[in-house]
């Protein structure tokens, strides 16, 4: 969410910010945004200024009724009538202003910071640094074929009880997924000191605000309240005189009425929300509060058609250890570093070839300030693929969820800043593993930190 007085004061700023994130005719959008602002400020003005003549108006009735002067309290009486009125045409306009100009700020993208790069998509991305010698040598089968080679990888299974993107995993190949979200857990809990959480999975409308995906985003998640109340059920069925239609049209009301719940496609709407309509205080970040969570992530993927349709890279249900850092301004660049720091800690223990990248504007997501994207080599497609998302959103979700700070001795709060980033997720790891440890028979090596939680199995298929 963006502050109303910053871009009153800086609309340029603004203007500028919002055309190199790629929105069109920035200036006319400013423009409607400062419009709004003014008739909302209008509107308030005109309300307060009726309430307070309506007020003064009242005090002196009872004064010209003491006076026993009638006819001059008939006149107060018919002012305050009138003052009423205004009062309620300044609220209704008020209200509907407002309304327009939160959903309009609510829709657009945070600013990319000072030293994001200029670029429309991933071609404008700037490569930070690599790590490990990629693999261009011996075996290069894709995973879904490893996998289901193995008989351990059932895509047809999957498709026949969910449809499309989903997978079942069998045997070895399960237990090695498991152990690769416990060592990832294990690694930034007992290593890099991150607090486990176990965040719920279904979030209302407002924690779906909070960090971004709603309302712009809802095509890409899955709504669950579509599910109705088995005893609002039995109640319609049992109500007399009502027709199929009625019925129907009764549960289309109870439908639109109620709370929305959401499947999260991602722990950073549950670990972030932690701290909305909150204030903390300095002593509580004088360390950042880091979260971590593992927990399955649901994505609806619209808009996606053609890409990784085969295979577990992108899936409408997976796991991600999850990482959120809340700070105080000042210690958010940081925190940012030390972030991917931990996550790249996951790769080069599983020794598994990377690249940092970092995000031009054109190609940040909707909540981010600055963002780095880890990139796993794969051998069978030849190139790099994302595997963690790192980002650093300033105060932008604060804002939508009201998270603040008080410095010791003052009175004003701050927004905090918040931060997160996969560390990370578990599919993509898993096919990384899968393709830059295949072997000449098929079979997968199972990396060494993982092999203690694989009860010392050195390869998945055929046993030791």
């Amino acid at each position: 969410m963006h502050d109303i007085k910053a871009i009153r004061e800086n609309p340029q700023v603004y203007v500028a910010g919002w055309s190199s994130r790629g929105v069109d005719e920035a200036d006319g959008l400013t423009a409607d945004i400062l419009r709004l602002d003014g008739e909302l400020r209008n509107a308030q003005t005109t309300g307060q200024d009726a309430l307070a003549k309506r007020n003064a108006a009242s005090k002196l009735i009872g004064a010209a009724m003491g006076r026993k002067d009638m006819a001059e309290a008939d006149r107060l009486k018919a002012e305050v009538e009138a003052l009423k009125g205004d009062i309620a045409a300044a609220a209704e306009v008020e209200a509907r202003v407002g309304k327009e100009l939160r959903d309009l700020l609510a829709a657009q993208k945070n600013l990319a910071a000072e030293d994001v790069p200029d670029g429309e998509d991933e071609a404008g991305n700037v490569e930070v640094s690599t790590w490990g010698e990629p693999r261009r040598t011996g075996p290069a089968k894709d995973h879904a074929d490893l996998g289901e080679a193995l008989g351990m990888l059932d895509f047809e299974a999957a498709a026949k009880m969910s449809g499309a993107r989903f997978a079942v995993l069998k045997g070895q190949l399960a237990r090695l997924e498991r152990a690769v979200g416990q060592f990832m857990l294990d690694l930034q809990t007992d290593q890099h000191g991150y607090l486990e959480v176990n965040p719920p999975l279904l979030v209302r409308d407002d924690a779906m605000f909070g960090t971004g995906q709603l309302p712009k985003f809802a095509e890409d998640l899955f709504n669950a309240s579509t599910v109705i109340d088995p005893a609002i059920w039995q109640k319609g069925l049992s109500a007399e005189g009502k027709t199929d239609a009625e019925f129907s049209a009764a549960m289309i009301e109870q439908l639109a009425n109620r709370t929305h719940h959401w499947l999260i496609p991602t722990a950073e709407v549950s670990l972030t929300n932690l701290v909305r309509e909150t204030i903390l205080s300095e002593d509580e970040l004088a360390t950042p509060m880091r979260m971590t969570a593992l927990t399955p992530c649901f994505r609806a993927e619209a808009g996606s058609a053609g890409r990784d349709t085969r295979g577990l890279i992108r899936q409408h249900q997976f796991s991600k250890v999850e990482m959120v850092s809340i700070t105080r301004p000042e210690d958010s660049n940081a925190e940012h570093e030390r972030m991917t720091q931990c996550a790249e800690a996951v790769l080069k223990a599983l020794e598994l070839p990377f690249r940092r990248m970092l995000l031009c504007k054109g190609d940040m997501g909707f909540s981010a300030q600055k963002t780095f994207d880890l990139e796993v080599w794969l051998p069978s497609q030849g190139t790099y693929r994302e595997i963690s998302s790192c980002s650093n959103c300033g105060d932008f979700q604060a804002r939508r969820m009201d998270a603040r700070f008080k410095r010791a001795g003052e009175k004003k709060t701050e927004f905090v800043h918040t931060l997160n980033g996969s560390g990370l997720a578990v599919g993509r790891t898993l096919v990384a593993i899968m393709e830059n440890y295949q072997q000449d028979d098929g079979r997968i090596a199972v990396p060494a930190v993982l092999q203690p939680y694989m009860g010392g199995l050195q390869f998945v298929g055929g046993g030791q």
